[in-house]
């Protein structure tokens, strides 16, 4: 890992590219593929699923080799210019070891998926050295719908035609402004990394946090966990997406919110709270490994650089 490097951008997409589809977690249902084959396919791109999509090995979508041989083969594929995660769920982590991420970085590309693929994202911007996206899958986002907007601002995202894009915060949870690249994803993944070797880097960056059905505890548990272990003290700023609690009760999300502050309080950075970007919101795709600025002021995040190189 180069500390020093900034992540390559990959290359915009265009219509007629052909895009990948992987299972690299859990075991994915063929009716809820085939929907969100279909979305991905109206956006204008031709669709590579791969042929073990629906391969199951007890709860996950094959065997752990496998999966990762195929995302790295899928990577090397001059023809393939982009990859989508079929679904997230659990699995990805135990890819971590099986993947050569020299010989990824050596073909930078698009990669999308959010929840357990966490795992994937920020290995890729660490250790491949390239920039990341957090953003909608195809057999659970892609299946049931995206929002007009959150389909707009991913086909512009990916094709190049934001030189730069804003979100905007529910709330200031602590006050400031603050500027660096992004990372982070689903909290509980996240938490998984701590102590391990794919531990991601969280000195001067803006960590992005969201996750769902989670009692309320186990959120403060998990943040707790980030600030003892000092990454938190570490981060420039951070942005909190949707943390969904079960069944969407009031009580535990007012709860959750609390510990959020408390546990975020007196680190000395800017806290946004409720992005629009995760589980349970419209889930805007948000690149990892790019330089954004939180504005509390503003109650907004802010990128200023196109995500990919047209």
């Amino acid at each position: 890992m180069n500390l020093n490097r900034k992540p390559i951008k990959p290359r915009a997409l265009t219509a007629g590219d052909t895009v990948a589809v992987v299972a690299t977690a859990a075991a994915v249902e063929r009716a809820h593929l085939e929907r969100g084959v279909n979305a991905l396919a109206a956006m204008g791109y031709r669709v590579k699923v791969s042929e073990r999509v629906l391969a199951r090995s007890g709860i996950l979508a094959g065997d752990d080799r496998d999966r990762a041989n195929e995302l790295q083969e899928y990577f090397a594929a001059p023809e393939v210019k982009a990859i989508f995660s079929a679904r997230g769920g659990y699995g990805c982590g135990r890819l971590l070891p099986l993947l050569d991420f020299n010989a990824i970085a050596l073909t930078p590309k698009i990669f999308v998926g959010f929840s357990d693929a966490t795992f994937l994202l920020n290995a890729l911007v660490d250790f491949a050295g390239m920039v990341s996206f957090h953003g909608p899958m195809v057999a659970m986002d892609f299946a049931k719908g995206l929002s007009p907007r959150a389909l707009e601002h991913l086909q512009g995202l990916l094709g190049g035609k934001l030189d730069g894009f804003e979100l905007e915060a529910h709330e200031a949870m602590h006050p400031g402004i603050a500027q660096g690249e992004v990372i982070g994803g689903c909290l509980s993944v996240l938490v998984a990394t701590i102590g391990t070797p794919f531990e991601p880097r969280f000195d001067g960056r803006i960590l992005f946090l969201e996750d769902t059905g989670e009692k309320a505890y186990r959120i403060d548990r998990m943040l707790v966990q980030l600030r003892q272990s000092g990454a938190l003290a570490r981060v420039a700023g951070i942005v909190f997406g949707a943390i969904r609690a079960i069944d969407g009760n009031e009580q535990e999300s007012r709860m959750i919110a609390r510990f959020a502050a408390e546990q975020t309080a007196g680190l000395g950075c800017p806290v946004l709270w409720g992005v629009e970007a995760g589980h349970g919101t419209e889930n805007f795709t948000i690149p990892f490994g790019v330089v954004a600025r939180i504005d509390c002021a503003a109650r907004r995040i802010v990128f200023t650089e196109p995500a990919v190189t047209r």
